[in-house]
């Protein structure tokens, strides 16, 4: 009797082990659904690109002082006017002008044209073409010859400070996509201009100097506006891509998880070129019809090939 009942328990036993690897085998794949995520590649664009921030500045800034010490008397321009070389910006008189012309308005309207004929005004007159980014005096106001009338640009740059662990990645003429921080869904598009040759050392870390020239300048972009610039190191288009987080590796080999037409997991070995730590390059081992699996399977595909019971004593993981 006894003898009976324990080649019956051993019977449910084999049983339920046989039940288990079923199941175990046939629920591997759907287990590593849940697991993870299926995705087939596409073809994309990857880009490598180095960040950093900056500051809207004029590239060239020029400002305008008058040759002598007097009075303006007219400003014919306004901040954001555009104006070429040779154009009269300001009139103003000399000192001994202002008062003779102010001695004269008193003696009547004859005396006073007579003295602004024979004492003309003297011109402040644009030295390139450029814009006027600011204006500092007005009508009336008394200057001297140290005083900046008006500030002008020839153009808007960005100014954009690299770490020198990064300034090796960045060459004249890369193209680079600029974000203002007062318009973040403002792309402009522009390239590296110049590199500056000698460091500055800002909070002891050695950076470098770059101009990024915006292709077109919109007329939001204003002196002393903060930035963030990206500069494109390396790109290619119109390549087969997956997601960098479905690339297993096993020291210098690389590999993803496909699901064949059976439906089951396999290893497939890959060969991947560009990577930006979101999306990489697949150069060999893949095509769009695949099917790869992402994070959360390669748990999965050790305890497959383990071949752990459970009946056996499992080490508790920490």
């Amino acid at each position: 009797m006894i003898k009976g009942k324990w080649k019956a328990i051993s019977a449910i036993m084999i049983l339920c082990v046989i039940i288990f690897l079923v199941i175990n085998s046939r629920g591997a794949d759907d287990r590593a659904d849940s697991n993870g995520k299926i995705i087939t590649p596409s073809i994309g664009d990857v880009t490598v690109t180095v960040t950093t921030t900056g500051v809207v500045k004029p590239q060239n800034r020029l400002e305008l002082k008058p040759s002598i010490s007097g009075r303006i008397e007219e400003i014919l321009v306004k901040e954001g006017g555009w104006v070429k070389k040779g154009d009269i910006l300001v009139w103003m008189s000399s000192t001994e002008r202002a008062a003779l012309v102010d001695a004269a308005r008193s003696q009547g309207e004859e005396t006073l044209k007579y003295w602004e004929t024979a004492y003309k005004r003297t011109p402040i007159i644009s030295p390139i073409d450029g814009e006027i980014i600011v204006r500092s005096v007005e009508p009336g106001q008394t200057v001297i010859a140290s005083d900046a009338v008006l500030v002008l640009s020839d153009r808007l740059v960005i100014s954009a400070q690299f770490d020198e662990t990064d300034i090796g990645r960045i060459h004249v003429g890369q193209d680079a996509v600029v974000t203002l921080d007062a318009y973040p869904d403002v792309k402009i598009e522009g390239s590296v201009d110049h590199v500056a040759y000698e460091s500055e050392i800002v909070s002891n870390v050695t950076i470098y100097n770059v101009d990024i020239l915006p292709k077109k300048i919109p007329r939001i972009l204003r002196s002393g506006m903060s930035v963030t610039a990206e500069v494109i190191e390396k790109q290619v288009t119109g390549v087969i891509t997956i997601p960098s987080n479905a690339i297993r590796y096993d020291g210098e080999r690389q590999f993803v998880l496909v699901r064949d037409r059976r439906g089951k997991v396999i290893e497939r070995d890959i060969r991947t070129g560009l990577n930006n730590d979101k999306t990489a390059e697949v150069i060999s081992g893949l095509s769009t019809e695949e099917n790869i699996l992402t994070e959360g399977t390669s748990s999965l595909l050790q305890r497959k090939q383990s071949g752990s019971s459970p009946f056996m004593p499992q080490r508790k993981r920490k």
